[in-house]
C-alpha cells in the first residue's frame, strides 16, 4: 500500500507532457494507501514502531521521486555526457536521499499513533505533511513538486496561495486524504459517517463562502507589451556539430526582438484545449516580400541560454545597446558576469547574470542568481564528485549572488528571478517587496529536453504568479515561453523547441499580498504544532494510581 501511493502521488504531476485535468484527480486519494499502511498494525497484531514506520514512508518516498524526477537520468546522460549506468547510479542516490523526506513523514505519522491513537494522528495529517514540505524547502533546499502545486489549475484552491503560499493547497490535500480514512476507519458508531458526511460539506460551505469574504485583488487591464525571445540552443554534449559565431547569435536574436512571430499559442503548448493563433502581418506599401514593420513593445527580454554572451565582450555589449536604441525600449538578457577578485587563481569571480540596458543603450544593472543549482553551476563536495565533471562544462561553476536586485525604468519595476529560483516562493516574493510590478523569469530548459521537468518547472512558476499576485513575463531558451497572469494562467506561448520569439500583453500590479508581505508563516505555524506534538510524543506515559 506504500508502494501504491508512492505512485499514485506522481500521476497529478506532469508525466511527459503538461497534465490533463482530470489526472490531477489523483491527489485526492494518493495519500490514502499512505496513511492506511502508517496506522495498521503489523504482523503481531501490535502497532507499528516508530521505525517500521520509517522505513513504509521511504519506500513511498523513492518511489515518489523516481517516477517524478526520472528526468534526471535523461539529462545526466544525453545532456550532461555521463555513461548511462553512472547517469541511473545519481538518480538512485537522488531517490535515495530525498526519499528521508517521506520517511520522517512516516516516523512523524507512527509516533503520534502510538501516542495520541489513530483519531488523533489522522487530525495531525496535514500539519506534519507539510512541516515536512517545508523541511526540504529549508534543508535540502529543494522543494520541487510540493503537493499544492498539483492544483494550480484549480481556481478554488488557488483562491488560498496569495494567503499560505502553496503549503495551503498541501495541508489542504493532506487533510481531505486524512478524512477519507476517518470516514472508512469509523463504521460501528451510530450515525458517525452521517456526522462526518454533514460536517464535510459544512467545512466545504464556510471555505467557499470565507472565499468570496476575501477581497482577492482582480488583475489590472493589460496595458502594456513585451517581446520574449526563444533562443532554441542546444545544451551540454547534445550540443555537436558547427556552432554559429557570437556575431551571428547576436543578430539573429536581435532581430526576433524586432520582429516577433506572427504565430503564439493562446495557452499551455502541447495541451490539447490550447489553441494555435496565426496573425497576418501588414507589411510596408513596397511589396510582399519587403521586411515586416518592426513591432513597438515595453520591454525585450532574452532568455538564461548556453549562447557565448559575456558582459565583459565589448562585441556583446555594442550589440545590446544599439537594440535598446534602435528600438527605444529596455531590455533583460541572460549572461555571464565576471566580476576581479584577486582573491583566487583565475583572477575574476563568474556568475550567472541576468543584465538590464536601458533604453539608452547604457548597462544600468544586473542581477546575479543567488541560488544555483547544485552539480549543474557548482559542485558541492567536488573533490568527491569528479564524475560531474563533464555536466559541468557548459555552464561553468559559478558563484552565488549576494542581494535581490531589480531594476526601475519609466515609473515601473522590474523583478528578475533565473530558472531554478521559480521553485523557492519565499524567495522570489521579495521581489514584490521591493516594488515589483511584474516579475521576470529568464530559464533554460533545455537540459530537460522532451521529459516531464519542463512542465513541472512551468507550474511552478504559474504558483508564483498567483502568490504575488504578479504577472510573470517567461523568457526560455527551448521553452516554455509565455505569459503567465496573477491567477497562473498561461495567456500566450510559444511553440517549444523553435527558435521563435512572441509579443505578449500584460499589466503592472501593485500591492502586496499577505503571503508576499509574510512569506511561509503558515508552513512554519504548521512546523510548530508538529514539532510540538512530536515533543510530546516523546515523553514518557505518567501512569494513574
Amino acid at each position: 500500500m506504500a508502494a501504491l501511493s508512492g505512485v499514485l502521488q506522481v500521476l497529478p504531476f506532469p508525466i511527459a507532457g503538461p497534465a490533463p485535468l482530470w489526472r490531477t484527480v489523483f491527489c485526492w486519494i494518493a495519500l490514502l494507501p499512505l496513511l492506511w499502511s502508517l496506522l495498521g498494525n503489523d504482523k503481531t497484531g501490535n502497532l507499528l514502531t516508530v521505525g517500521q514506520g520509517a522505513a513504509l514512508g521511504y519506500a513511498c518516498g523513492f518511489l515518489w521521486y523516481l517516477g517524478n524526477c526520472y528526468w534526471i537520468y535523461q539529462t545526466m546522460y544525453l545532456y550532461g555526457g555521463l555513461a548511462k549506468p553512472i547517469a541511473a547510479g545519481i538518480l538512485v542516490l537522488f531517490c535515495l536521499y530525498l526519499g528521508l523526506y517521506h520517511a520522517l513523514f512516516g516516523t512523524l505519522i507512527a509516533a503520534f499513533h502510538k501516542r495520541f491513537g489513530r483519531q488523533v494522528a489522522l487530525l495531525l495529517v496535514p500539519f506534519a505533511w507539510v512541516a515536512v514540505e517545508l523541511a526540504r524547502a529549508r534543508i535540502t533546499g529543494l522543494p520541487w513538486d510540493l503537493l499544492g502545486i498539483s492544483q494550480v489549475d484549480n481556481p478554488l484552491l488557488t483562491r488560498l496561495a496569495p494567503i499560505t503560499g502553496a503549503y495551503g493547497l498541501s495541508f489542504i490535500i493532506a487533510a481531505v486524504n486524512a478524512l477519507w480514512l476517518i470516514r472508512i476507519r469509523i463504521r460501528e458508531r451510530r450515525f458517525t459517517r452521517l456526522t462526518l458526511t454533514i460536517a464535510g460539506v459544512v467545512i466545504i460551505v464556510l471555505y467557499v463562502t470565507g472565499l468570496r469574504v476575501i477581497t482577492n485583488p482582480k488583475p489590472s487591464p493589460t496595458t502594456a507589451t513585451a517581446t520574449l525571445v526563444q533562443e532554441n540552443l542546444e545544451v551540454g554534449a547534445a550540443n555537436t556539430g558547427p556552432q554559429p559565431t557570437t556575431q551571428q547569435f547576436l543578430e539573429s536574436f536581435s532581430y526576433l526582438s524586432r520582429y516577433p512571430s506572427p504565430r503564439f499559442l493562446l495557452g499551455i503548448p502541447e495541451l490539447a484545449s490550447t489553441p494555435s493563433v496565426y496573425l497576418i502581418r501588414q507589411n510596408s506599401a513596397e511589396g510582399a516580400d519587403s521586411e515586416p514593420t518592426p513591432t513597438p513593445t515595453d520591454l525585450i527580454v532574452w532568455p538564461e541560454s548556453p549562447a557565448p554572451f559575456q558582459d565583459l565582450d565589448p562585441q556583446f555589449r555594442n550589440a545590446m545597446s544599439a537594440l535598446a536604441r534602435a528600438t527605444q525600449t529596455p531590455i533583460i538578457v541572460g549572461n555571464t558576469g565576471f566580476e576581479p577578485n584577486s582573491n583566487v587563481e583565475r583572477g575574476y569571480t563568474p556568475y550567472n547574470r541576468a543584465s538590464f540596458i536601458a533604453p539608452d543603450g547604457v548597462f544600468a544593472g544586473h542581477y546575479d542568481k543567488m541560488h544555483l543549482v547544485p552539480f549543474g553551476e557548482y559542485v558541492p563536495f567536488k573533490e568527491l564528485f569528479f564524475f560531474a565533471k563533464n555536466l559541468l562544462n557548459e555552464v561553468g561553476t559559478f558563484e552565488p549572488g549576494k542581494q535581490r536586485t531589480v531594476f526601475k525604468t519609466s515609473g515601473h519595476t522590474y523583478g528578475v528571478f533565473i530558472c531554478y529560483e521559480s521553485i523557492f516562493g519565499d524567495e522570489i516574493r521579495h521581489l514584490t517587496q521591493q516594488g515589483a510590478d511584474v516579475l521576470i523569469n529568464v530559464s533554460n530548459d533545455g537540459w530537460y529536453g522532451d521529459t516531464s521537468a519542463a512542465w513541472q518547472h512551468l507550474n511552478m512558476v504559474r504558483m508564483r504568479a498567483i502568490e504575488n499576485h504578479r504577472w510573470i513575463l517567461r523568457a526560455t531558451n527551448t521553452g516554455v515561453t509565455a505569459a503567465i497572469n496573477p491567477y497562473g494562467r498561461v495567456t500566450a506561448a510559444a511553440p517549444r523547441h523553435q527558435r521563435t520569439s512572441i509579443r505578449v500583453h500584460f499589466a503592472y500590479e501593485n500591492g502586496l499580498t499577505f503571503y508576499a508581505a509574510h512569506g511561509d508563516l503558515f508552513a512554519y505555524a504548521c512546523a510548530l504544532i508538529t514539532t510540538l506534538c512530536l515533543v510530546f510524543s516523546l515523553r514518557p506515559k505518567v501512569a494513574v494510581n
